[in-house]
């Protein structure tokens, strides 16, 4: 199977990401990760969306808790920044128990 090379700053966000959820970072489980070039008269960055899939006990409860206060976080690049990230709508919880979160960010060149 053929996976689509993720860029530089996708994988430092999903790891960012991932460390948010600390020692429970193998409840999420990535399903799909869609990143395209985004330009601005001064400056240049990527789109990133992510969709993820939480399992385990209460995983309503841990998304809360996950990505509480995501929009205001400072995630630490080895360069550029992330300039924009929030949760797509609400969260689904899905017929196999496990819940499904999409998530938006904007990357910029430093």
């Amino acid at each position: 199977m053929n996976r689509p090379k993720m860029t530089s700053y996708a994988r430092v966000l999903l790891r960012l990401l991932l460390q948010r959820a600390g020692e429970d970072c193998n409840r999420v489980f990535l399903i799909d990760w869609k990143t395209v070039e985004w330009n601005s008269l001064t400056l240049d960055g990527e789109r990133h969306t992510a969709t993820f899939a939480i399992g385990g006990p209460e995983p309503l409860r841990f998304v809360s808790l996950w990505l509480a206060g995501l929009s205001e976080a400072e995630f630490e690049m080895p360069r550029g920044f992330v300039a924009d990230i929030e949760v797509v709508g609400r969260p689904i919880l899905r017929d196999d128990g496990k819940v499904e979160v999409e998530i938006a960010a904007l990357t910029l060149d430093d």
